[in-house]
């Protein structure tokens, strides 16, 4: 047998498109519940679904469902999965987030397909950023991902990299202006504000509210940096809670990972 017989893929694919349905619908009522528990609109949040290590198919069945961003993480994943969804559904293209941390190799690459970069942390990687987008003729969106964690060693961090050993990343917040003007001399990025994740055995509420705050500093300088991307499928609530403009949820969606080498 070289693979389901056309029955069997019809069910298979009704499963999928059933089991992604009720998952969205779930986190949707959670969104919704949490943006009522603050007086927030939810209509003003901004779902990303997290599609890392799931295939094609199923962004195919999210757009289907409504679904307008996703999130990808690593970059030769993303650009064959994305080559492979323009054949399967070219009008109907999500918009891209790269939400993973991002060698300064992979820039080019990234700025081809992307519309959002959230992980920007070091400038050196702006500039690459800056040259892919020139390259590919685009403006990218990008923000800058700030380190949450509350244990952070001060000292010369070497051209805005973070200092805060193993962890989720990000710029220490006081290289924070200094890395926003760098994105902002240039011509093909545009700063849209700040990304965090909260720190593993951490408070996930104190972390956010931290990341709105900076958000408040950084829109002194930078108006147009509105955006807060926090939260993912364990702590969205207390991300909404702090004002998260942008949720990066995946397995509370699609379920659990699959293999993947």
């Amino acid at each position: 047998m070289s693979g389901p017989t056309l029955p069997d893929a019809q069910a298979q694919d009704e499963a999928r498109t059933l089991e992604l349905t009720r998952g969205l619908s779930a986190v949707r009522d959670r969104i919704a519940a949490a943006c009522d528990a603050v007086g927030r609109d939810p209509a003003l949040v901004t779902l990303i679904v997290v599609t890392k290590f799931f295939p094609a198919p199923d962004l195919v069945r999210l757009l289907r469902l409504g679904v307008t961003d996703i999130g990808e993480n690593r970059d030769q994943e993303a650009a064959a999965k994305l080559d492979q969804l323009r054949a399967l559904a070219p009008q109907t293209l999500p918009r891209v987030h790269f939400i993973g941390q991002l060698q300064t190799n992979k820039a080019t690459s990234v700025a081809r397909y992307a519309d959002v970069v959230h992980s920007v942390d070091r400038q050196r990687l702006v500039r690459a950023l800056e040259r892919g987008a020139q390259a590919a003729q685009r403006t990218l969106e990008v923000l800058i991902q700030v380190n949450l964690d509350e244990q952070q060693d001060v000292g010369d961090s070497g051209n805005g990299a973070a200092r805060t050993g193993p962890g989720r990343g990000g710029v220490a917040p006081w290289e924070l202006p200094e890395v926003a003007g760098v994105v902002e001399q240039c011509p093909s990025l545009r700063l849209r504000g700040l990304m965090g994740v909260a720190p593993l055995g951490g408070q996930a509420d104190r972390a956010f509210e931290r990341l709105a705050a900076l958000s408040r500093q950084l829109q002194g300088e930078h108006p147009g940096a509105d955006v807060i991307s926090a939260g993912m499928s364990g702590d969205l609530e207390a991300a909404v809670a702090a004002g998260a403009t942008h949720l990066r949820v995946g397995s509370a969606i699609l379920g659990s990972r699959p293999p993947h080498g």
